[in-house]
């Protein structure tokens, strides 16, 4: 007798159930859908995907997960129930939604994506035992947690589980055991932290030789993702089990917690072939970004990396906007660090007075939440930094600054946005020309896509009077994003570098680039009179020269030094003596 096999193996389980669903439904039965599917996208699926979790199963009010580490799934259990807490202390009826939830480590057979076994059921058998709001996990997974995750267990001895034969020991989650840093640090986590899957690309050749490169080119871009700090990427073994499978986005940002999916194809024609991306927000099916790219076979590493370079560096603003945006649907009363930052982000590429002090005014909001929040450091050494150079230069702006790069260093982060904000504060206020490069440097080998890297290295090479060198960072911000919302400095950067080679008119034509990009960017407008003056376009200089004065009335000849970051590409005598000969006063 030949006996079926299935795929076995450990795995540890969170089982979380809706406290009282059947009353709750009986009483408001709309509202507590909606609440639900509220709770779902905001907390718990961000939430489970940040410990590196996956929902293999949505059963009417339940939940169930999968973690690779036991102590991660205890870890998300404690932090998704002060999360929980925290909600519902602000809200009432059908909207105060509580959990229980069970964890167990044991032995799953895996049927496709769903996992069935001792190991699930006994982790669904602790979820009822648990309290509202608490945790019960099993002895074996108590075993290997103990004290590893920083949070404490009451033993509950040996309890009779439903429907199983032998007795299980469990053990209660004390809350009160759980020190009040680790509370306030989990209670503020960002769970709002975006997910993002890249499924495997449709081979469309019917070459089995494609399938292999489709299935490496889908590889290569998660590893490239996953430089990108503030994403969570879903790993390689969960999105391929989707291949070769009709795939509905909404569903697979269901099953696999996540917000965004990227989707593709392989076409091959002769020695030539054809890559289709498009980048999906999940919950709603709909298209953020698409593009395709054209190569060659001769060299299928070199095309893979193009590829993988592209992708990733058009994702990262694609996704950033869409997390912008999303904060900003959110009710004020609701925004925790992560939406705070996000919305300050926005306001810092104004390069307004009014953006940066908006901008600022959320971070600090951000920062009493998470001191520690080195991205709303990051953020807030750029915009006070801006402030300094444009805003009136006040002392206390260029300290704060500095204060903020510093606890970036301190932070050890490897964002390369967080990283590229530092730098260019320690290097333009600072005068730590090498430290910056260093960080830069840091900034790209965690993420070669990094536009916003790139751009600070373009700023540090001018500021060293190393046009080339800042043209090269110029070019590549370009080609990895020419639509970032930072292009005006790259664009800028070129235009000083061309000037610096004599070429006015190339000069001219990147300029006006930058300043479609942000019309009110000071340095561009700089740019552009000295570019007028080169042409000897006398009354165009000084209308530009009114225009500065306009957006920064302090702008003076004597300050150029410190406050035009790309004067040393040209020399600061040549930028002086243009600027004066277009009105700009002493």
């Amino acid at each position: 007798m030949v006996t079926e096999r299935f795929e076995r193996r450990l795995a540890a389980i969170l089982v979380a159930d809706v406290v009282g669903y059947s009353k709750l439904i009986n009483t408001d039965e709309e509202a507590t859908i909606a609440g639900l599917s509220r709770l779902l996208t905001e907390i718990v699926r961000p939430g489970i995907a940040e410990r590196g979790g996956r929902i293999f199963k949505l059963v009417g009010d339940g939940v169930l997960a999968e973690f690779p580490s036991v102590i991660e799934a205890v870890r998300a259990a404690a932090e998704l129930q002060l999360a929980l807490a925290e909600r519902n202390a602000t809200a009432e009826g059908a909207q105060r939604i509580e959990f229980r939830i069970g964890v167990n480590v044991g032995d799953v057979v895996v049927d496709g994506d769903d996992l069935h076994g001792d190991g699930v059921n006994v982790a669904s058998r602790l979820e009822a035992l648990a309290e509202p709001g608490g945790i019960c996990i099993s002895a074996s997974a108590h075993e290997q947690v103990r004290d590893r995750a920083g949070i404490s267990f009451e033993d509950m001895g040996e309890q009779q589980l439903k429907n199983m034969d032998r007795p299980v020991r469990a053990w209660r989650w004390v809350q009160e055991t759980l020190s009040a840093k680790a509370q306030q640090k989990a209670a503020s986590l960002p769970f709002g932290k975006p997910a993002i899957a890249v499924l495997p690309f449709t081979n469309m050749s019917g070459d089995r030789d494609q399938e292999y490169f489709a299935d490496g080119m889908v590889e290569e871009i998660i590893t490239g993702l996953a430089r990108i700090r503030w994403l969570t990427v879903i790993a390689r073994n969960s999105s391929f089990a989707y291949k070769g499978k009709p795939a509905d986005m909404r569903q697979v940002g269901r099953e696999l917690a996540v917000r965004y999916v990227v989707e593709g194809s392989v076409r091959k024609a002769g020695n030539n072939v054809r890559i289709t991306a498009q980048l999906i927000e999940a919950e709603t099916g709909g298209h953020l970004w698409a593009d395709r790219f054209d190569g060659t076979l001769e060299d299928v590493f070199d095309l893979q990396d193009q590829i993988t370079a592209g992708v990733v560096a058009a994702i990262e603003p694609s996704v950033r906007h869409a997390e912008i945006e999303r904060a900003k649907r959110k009710r004020p009363g609701n925004l925790d660090a992560y939406d705070l930052y996000l919305r300050a982000l926005d306001q810092s590429y104004v390069y307004t007075p009014a953006g940066r002090d908006a901008g600022l005014s959320l971070l600090d909001a951000a920062i009493a939440l998470d001191p520690d929040y080195a991205e709303a450091h990051g953020v807030a050494a750029f915009c006070l930094q801006q402030r300094y150079l444009w805003g009136g230069r006040k002392a206390q702006d260029r300290v704060a600054s500095l204060e903020h790069a510093e606890a970036v260093a301190a932070a050890r982060t490897d964002d390369a946005t967080t990283l590229g904000f530092a730098a260019l504060s320690l290097s333009a206020l600072g005068g730590r020309h090498d430290d910056a490069l260093v960080m830069v440097n840091r900034a790209l080998e965690q993420n070669p896509s990094s536009a916003i890297a790139h751009n600070v290295g373009a700023i540090i090479y001018m500021i060293l009077g190393q046009p080339e060198k800042s043209a090269a960072h110029a070019e590549a911000s370009l080609r990895l994003s020419p639509f970032d919302p930072l292009r005006h400095i790259a664009e800028s950067a070129l235009a000083v570098a061309s000037l610096a080679a004599g070429q006015s008119e190339a000069a001219l034509a990147r300029v006006r680039r930058a300043l479609e990009a942000n019309p009110v960017f000071t340095p561009g407008l700089t740019t552009l009179a000295l570019c007028m003056v080169a042409l000897g376009r006398t009354d165009d200089a000084r209308a530009t020269v009114r225009r500065i004065l306009e957006i920064a009335p302090d702008t003076r000849l004597e300050t150029l030094h410190e406050r035009y970051l790309f004067a040393n590409g040209l020399g600061i005598d040549r930028v002086i003596a243009d600027l004066r000969s277009a009105g700009l006063p002493e």
